[in-house]
């Protein structure tokens, strides 16, 4: 089946367009919903996509030689429901727009990948916004056990970065660091305070530089790290990729 995937820029997205090609599928286009360019702001606090990074996921396409379809972020949760219906200024409907936009130009396109792992609140929407559409949805990596999943991501060539933190026991000095880094510091997190492992919990955000997929891979040249909020407990940090460039494999 060919599918377009959605890309976030994170290593979930990432992951589960390698299970999409493991399973047979063909991965035509990437499409990736972002923040306004023209202001500047990097983190919207959105309850449907990852905006952190937004600026730097078109090197993504460029890696994997692949069309490009991106669309602002206009609207917002005006409905928090777990379960959607159609809503105007709905940021539900700045998605449906991007995969409207995709289908019209790959009309073969049959199915949307998508790194959900354990948000009803973004897989119902992104199912409903499917159903309007005609496409299937393809999560393999959805309820899947975090402890296995992040070790089985490492393990399987995913090279990506933390490019925010906001839990307990995470910091500014882990920006930047790969997940294989990460790895044994998250388990222990896991264990002593029960944060997921793969950040489910909004605990941490990443970037991926580079996976098997990836005819390419980006090296991140500049960047440079703002407080979100000063939360005394679970400060939220992120990075702000601002130059890259890509290398050959």
């Amino acid at each position: 089946m060919k599918v377009v995937a959605l890309i976030s820029g994170g290593k979930d997205s990432t992951y589960n367009m390698m299970e999409c090609f493991k399973h047979g599928h063909e991965i035509v286009a990437l499409a990736h919903a972002h923040p306004p360019y023209n202001t500047g702001k990097e983190e919207l606090d959105s309850f449907l996509f990852q905006t952190v990074g937004s600026s730097a996921v078109y090197a993504i396409a460029e890696c994997m030689e692949l069309p490009f379809f991106h669309k602002e972020i206009r609207g917002t949760a005006v409905t928090q429901e777990l379960g959607y219906t159609v809503t105007k200024d709905d940021e539900t409907e700045d998605l449906y727009a991007l995969l409207k936009e995709v289908k019209e130009h790959n009309p073969e396109v049959g199915a949307v990948s998508v790194g959900a792992i354990f948000s009803s609140y973004q897989g119902n929407r992104v199912q409903h916004v499917c159903d309007r559409l005609g496409l299937k949805m393809l999560a393999y990596l959805w309820h899947r056990d975090q402890v296995e999943l992040l070790q089985e991501m490492v393990s399987n060539g995913v090279e990506a970065i933390l490019i925010k933190v906001a839990a307990l026991g995470l910091g500014s000095e882990d920006l930047g660091k790969t997940l294989s880094e990460m790895t044994p510091k998250l388990l222990k997190l896991h264990e002593k305070y029960g944060i997921h492992p793969c950040g489910e919990g909004g605990e941490f955000e990443s970037f991926t530089l580079d996976c098997p997929l990836f005819k390419k891979r980006i090296v991140v040249d500049k960047s440079e790290t703002i407080t979100h909020s000063e939360d005394q407990v679970a400060p939220v940090v992120y990075l702000s990729i601002k130059q890259l460039h890509i290398v050959p494999k």
